[in-house]
Formats: structure tokens, C-alpha cells, sequence
């Protein structure tokens, strides 16, 4: 695949979703896992291709006290720990040990998405494994994705090829790509994780996998249908 961030399934044995999504949304981790065990209903195996989204656009670049910031969005820390232990129990069903003791900062997830963008350039499947690492590193490891280094760090570590220093990470050409994407599949999304197969929306929220997987083979089995002259998609 080249490096065009275009959504749809393509034409494989293995599912390709599409997931639009942040890299500080616990619920977007909690979705990756469900895809994974949809697609092992399925018996399929399953590459997601990441789309960004900003929940934060205006995020200063070193990002802010976690603490400070959601006790000031949800009106105390306490409505915020209550909602980390939400996102905890859910993540315990799907394997997931969220740290949210290790979490210090919300950090600026822009230059996260040019890496994931990056990663694409090389595959969906590097993109699969560099997404699940800005995940663990973020949600498991309380590391700071907005930090260029630690961005280098994993792009390194998994061979990326078109970040070989943190400047690629402010690429105008990469910039450009990201910004252009976000535009465009923000249309219409009102959060995140929003998860599609074969062009149509299968879920905004991390469903549960049974329901995707029905998902999934409603689109299968209805799609290519020809009718009165019609062909669906």
C-alpha cells in the first residue's frame, strides 16, 4: 500500500477496518482489542488502518497536568478518576492494564498521528504495530506521546522509514498529509474511536465484538448486490 490515507477495505482475504481515532482515547485501545476478537469470530485476520482525530486540537505542544486538565473538563477529579474506572474495567475485559497512576500529562497527540502516518508509508502493518505501541506507551507505560523523542524512540525501534530524526516529525509534507486527513474524515464525526469496514460505518464507540462481527458479515453478505439494474456497494 502507498502512503494515501484512504479509507475503505481492500480487496483481501484479511478484513481491513478503519478506525478513526486519538492516541490519548482509552476507548480507542479498548476498540482495537474488539476488533481483534471480532475478527477471530470471524476466523479472518484483521489489519486496522488508523485515521486521526484531535480531541484536544488546541492542545499547547508540551501538553498539560493531567490532573489539572481533567479535573477542570469533567468538573472535579473525582468525576475523572470515576471515569478511568470505567475505561479500567472495560479494559480488563479485553486484556488491557490501564495505568492511569503512571499518566501525568494529556499530552499534544498531533505529531503522534504524522508517525502514524509515516508508519502507513511503509504498511498497514507497521502502521497495526506502531499504533499499539503509542498505545501501550501512553495507557500502560504513563510515557509522554507528545514528547519528539520519545516519538524518534518508537519510530526507531520498529524501523519507520520516513522518521530518521524528530525533525521528519514536523515534515511539511507529512504535516500537510495529516491536517489534510483530519479534514477531511472529521466530517460528520462526533467522537472517537469511530470503526468502519468496506466504506460504511460499523460503530462510533468501542461495540462489543459480537456485534461487530455481525456487523461485518451483514456488510459481507450484502455487498456487490445487483438489483433492478442497481449495484450496492
Amino acid at each position: 500500500m502507498n502512503g494515501v490515507l484512504e479509507t475503505g477495505a481492500q480487496q483481501t482475504d484479511d478484513l481491513v477496518v478503519d478506525m478513526v481515532s486519538d492516541l490519548i482515547c482509552p476507548w480507542c485501545f479498548v476498540a482495537k482489542r474488539r476488533v481483534e476478537k471480532a475478527a477471530a469470530i470471524l476466523k479472518k485476520k484483521v489489519e486496522v488502518h488508523w485515521l486521526p482525530f484531535e480531541l484536544n486540537a488546541d492542545m499547547p505542544v508540551d501538553g498539560l497536568d493531567r490532573r489539572v486538565y481533567r479535573s477542570a473538563k469533567f468538573g472535579s477529579w473525582e468525576e475523572s478518576q470515576r471515569l478511568d474506572a470505567q475505561v479500567a474495567a472495560a479494559g480488563a475485559e479485553v486484556g488491557i492494564a490501564f495505568r492511569h497512576d503512571r499518566m501525568k500529562l494529556t499530552p499534544n497527540t498531533f505529531r503522534g498521528h504524522v508517525l502514524l502516518a509515516a508508519a502507513l508509508k511503509d504498511s498497514v502493518e507497521m502502521q497495526g504495530k506502531v499504533a499499539e505501541r503509542l498505545f501501550q506507551a501512553y495507557f500502560v507505560n504513563g510515557e509522554d506521546v507528545g514528547d519528539p523523542a520519545v516519538l524518534l524512540g518508537i519510530a526507531r525501534e520498529f524501523g519507520v522509514s520516513a522518521i530518521s530524526g524528530v525533525e521528519d516529525l514536523d515534515s511539511p509534507e507529512l504535516v500537510a498529509e495529516v491536517r489534510a486527513t483530519e479534514r477531511r474524515v472529521s466530517a460528520g464525526v462526533r467522537g472517537v474511536p469511530q470503526i468502519s469496514f468496506g466504506g460504511r460505518v460499523l460503530a462510533s464507540g468501542a461495540q462489543h465484538e459480537e456485534l461487530l462481527a455481525a456487523s461485518i458479515r451483514e456488510i459481507q453478505g450484502t455487498s456487490g448486490q445487483c438489483e433492478n439494474g442497481v449495484c450496492t456497494v
